[in-house]
């Protein structure tokens, strides 16, 4: 009730503010003059009044300016900046169409003013990659990957070679929540963790919040990568695609009806496996996915946008093991146009994620997922150029399938067994306000109000005093404890119920036209849990909702940042500190496949992160890339939940799995001229904590190891070099056909860096060893690109 008044007073003090002088508002959309494409993130900027706005997700913006004459600058990284001339005598609509940026255009003003805005935007832990940068980027195996890019940031790192997902500032993989076109993407990697699910080729956009993340994003308390695919060509058939060694791509594009309606559709698939017969090897690894689009313009005020992605791994050994998993989106979305000064996005999201698991030498297979469908709506109101309103709704359903096991003969010796099924609705209602106080003092600041019901099932187990979870102080070892009934509801039932208020503020202060120092405190909660006690992606990955014996976890985080622009430079630097509350933890032993009581088997613990990260990049001339350092510690604690528990590692605070104290990575691109470029990356992290055995004894005949504390050892350090060269023949008819090849070394002096460290006994001499695993060594690669 307090936000609604305060809404109502915010508004009707711009209301009176706006009668006193008379005020027009500019708006319209910002396309790319080649293919009618929306542009996000365009700078609208207005030098006379050293103010400017940029684009929405969808192409829009809106200014409130007094009545008179202004020169108006539209400028995009990667096209050339455009001047328009306008006299503003009403409120008046203006479409905009860039042209690609064919040479270098010194026009320091417009520079200035846009760094400046940059500078004086309360925005901070944002970074922002377009698709032309990450094509530049070399990678393992010469396939182009967002995840691979995005590691390459401050505050990023991944699990390691072979390990999927990323982790930010100290948070897990499940943590962070994943967006294409909007909706959820449950695994972001393909293989393994070998190559993201993302087509180079169908992307336009992305965006990582890695702090102060807006009041309209939640359900997850780590990040958010905000993911936006192409909406296709509306002017002419376009192809584009790539021919690699053991993966092709291909994305074909046009208009439905010119300047009406387009569609996209792009396809990827890798095809290593079907070589590995040659070389006497049954086994079969591959991956392959969709993606789809169609846009329709209705009329200048509607558009209508049906996007979706299909993608699936296949893993199998012999005849022993199979593995398949992948993720299955559709969002149908409505842009509206209520006026020149309210924007608004209606979109009905459905996502699937599904793996299985069939293990032949034991005859049963294994399936499990995850289904959500996702209600939200979305309103930007432009006020002024001074104040930008966000607010909107959302609702999600969802349905859990933690496993279900069925023998694959009729000799197997498994019976058939089927997990319950869970349902929950997770709902929230947000609004923000980014405020310019004064010239050098603005701030973003919004709420959001969540809730969480978990939905009526069968067979709920029932425990003496609710307690699923038994400690055993003669062995001081926590034992599952023994279901003493069970309960079945209707599916309308609540059986538990979760309300968290999230509240979010960034303030910037401009210290002179080039620096500015900012600051940011947000509060996010996640109602839905990754059960799994490794880092790849394993079909004993299970998802589970917050619920009787699960609450949810939330989190607190501040940061501090100084931002400097200098001529062909900008540096960042941040620091922040990170506390997560009922972080779960998994007992020593933990079993999680067809586990219909994970509750037996979670403990309730605390998590922190804390660190400083720098980012010096240069995106001017022939050369171009950045310089990321991260120092940082990610901890958890899960002490006894009475003085005469141990708890886990004793109740101590112990190193995160994902924890890595130092990371710094180098990013370069070089033009030397119209067919040649050239790239490379140089990454150095600390190795991945690990829990090593420090002696054994002997019990019956067995030799039984025993451990150091958790995660008290690392692994070797991580690091290596990777280049790249692109060469661009000159094309006979540039405008139909145009062609490059990609030559690149992954791991150019062949680094043997570690995966895991596994220990066993050396039959030839009798005495154990640490044996290393590691993934990938030297790796070239060629891979021919094309576009017509």
């Amino acid at each position: 009730m307090h936000l609604k008044n305060l809404l109502w007073l915010l508004c009707l003090f711009v209301s009176i503010t706006a009668f006193s002088q008379e005020k027009y508002t500019l708006s319209g959309v910002v396309s790319e003059a080649s293919s009618g494409e929306t542009l996000l993130n365009v700078n609208v900027i207005i030098p006379s009044l050293q103010t400017g706005t940029i684009t929405n997700e969808y192409g829009f913006y809106s200014i409130t300016l007094s009545e008179g004459t202004y020169d108006v600058y539209f400028s995009n990284i990667g096209f050339m900046t455009l001047q328009k001339t306008i006299m503003l005598t009403s409120n008046t609509s203006v479409n905009i169409n860039l042209d690609e940026d064919t040479q270098q255009l010194d026009e320091v003003i417009i520079k200035a003013d846009v760094e400046a805005l940059n500078i004086r935007k309360p925005e901070m832990s944002v970074n922002r990659l377009t698709a032309g940068t990450i094509k530049k980027i070399p990678v393992v195996l010469g396939e182009k990957d967002v995840i691979k890019a995005i590691t390459l940031l401050p505050g990023v790192t991944n699990a390691g070679e072979g390990a999927s997902g990323f982790n930010v500032r100290g948070g897990s993989a499940d943590q962070n929540l994943i967006l294409l076109d909007e909706a959820t993407l449950y695994n972001s990697s393909h293989l393994f963790g070998f190559f993201s699910v993302f087509n180079p080729d169908a992307i336009k956009d992305l965006t990582l919040y890695k702090g102060g993340i807006p009041a309209r994003y939640g359900g997850r308390i780590s990040s958010v990568l905000d993911i936006y695919q192409k909406d296709g060509n509306l002017k002419q058939f376009e192809a584009n695609g790539g021919i690699g060694l053991v993966a092709s791509r291909l994305l074909l594009e046009g208009p439905i009806k010119k300047d009406t309606a387009a569609f996209l559709i792009g396809g990827r698939s890798s095809y290593a496996h079907l070589f590995l017969p040659l070389f006497d090897n049954d086994n079969i690894a591959y991956f392959y996915d969709l993606n789809t689009k169609i846009s329709y313009n209705i009329n200048k005020d509607n558009r209508l946008f049906l996007s979706g992605y299909f993608g699936r791994d296949v893993f199998e050994i012999a005849d022993s093991f199979s593995n398949n998993f992948g993720n299955t989106t559709v969002n149908l979305r409505w842009n509206h146009l209520f006026n020149d000064q309210i924007f608004s996005n209606l979109s009905l999201i459905y996502s699937d994620y599904y793996y299985g698991l069939e293990l032949g030498f034991v005859e049963f297979d294994f399936d499990s997922g995850i289904k959500n469908f996702n209600l939200k709506y979305d309103f930007t109101q432009y006020v002024s150029n001074k104040i930008k309103l966000q607010y909107g709704l959302n609702g999600i359903y969802y349905q859990f399938n933690p496993g279900e096991i069925n023998p694959t003969t009729q000799t197997s010796g498994i019976n058939p067994f089927k997990t319950t099924k869970k349902y929950a609705t997770e709902n929230a209602i947000y609004a923000d306000a980014e405020i310019e106080l004064t010239d050098k003092l603005s701030f973003q600041a919004g709420v959001r109000l969540s809730t969480f019901a978990r939905l009526g099932q069968d067979a709920l187990n029932v425990y003496e005093n609710d307690n699923p979870i038994l400690y055993n102080s003669d062995l001081d070892i926590y034992q599952k404890a023994t279901p003493i009934d069970t309960i079945s509801f209707k599916r309308s039932d609540v059986i538990e119920s979760y309300a968290n208020l999230e509240p979010r503020l960034s303030v910037a202060y401009q210290l002179n036209e080039t620096s500015s120092i900012k600051a940011s405190y947000n509060r996010t909660a996640q109602y839905i849990h990754l059960i799994s006690n490794t880092t790849s992606p394993t079909p004993f990955d299970i998802y589970a909702p917050s619920g009787k014996f699960i609450e949810p976890q939330t989190a607190d985080q501040v940061a501090f940042g100084f931002f400097k622009k200098f001529e062909d430079f900008s540096l960042e630097a941040e620091t922040f500190y990170k506390t997560v509350d009922h972080r779960l933890d998994y007992v020593d032993d933990a079993n999680l496949i067809a586990n219909d009581a994970v509750e037996q088997i979670l403990l309730k613990g605390e998590a922190r992160a804390y660190g400083l990260e720098f980012l010096l990049r240069k995106t001017t001339g022939k050369l171009q890339g950045w310089i990321a350092y991260t120092l940082s510690k990610s901890e958890q604690r899960t002490p006894g939940r009475t003085t005469e528990e141990i708890g886990i590692n004793e109740g101590q605070w112990y190193n995160a799995a994902w924890d890595k104290p130092h990371d710094i990575s180098i990013t370069a691109q070089y033009e030397l001229n119209d067919k040649w470029s050239f790239g490379a990356n140089a990454i150095y992290q600390t190795g991945r904590p690990s829990t090593f055995p420090n002696g054994q004894y002997e019990y019956s005949n067995l030799v039984v190891p025993v451990y150091e504390a958790r995660n008290s050892s690392r692994l070797s350090a991580f690091h290596h070099v990777d280049i790249s060269a692109t060469w661009t023949p000159k094309a006979n008819n540039p405008k139909r056909w145009k062609g490059e090849w990609v030559f690149s070394v992954y791991n150019i002096y062949n680094r043997k860096n570690a995966a895991s460290i596994s220990f066993s006994e050396n039959t030839d001499i009798g005495q154990n060893e640490a044996v290393r695993l590691s993934i990938f060594g030297i790796i070239p690669s060629v891979t021919y690109n094309f576009k017509f």
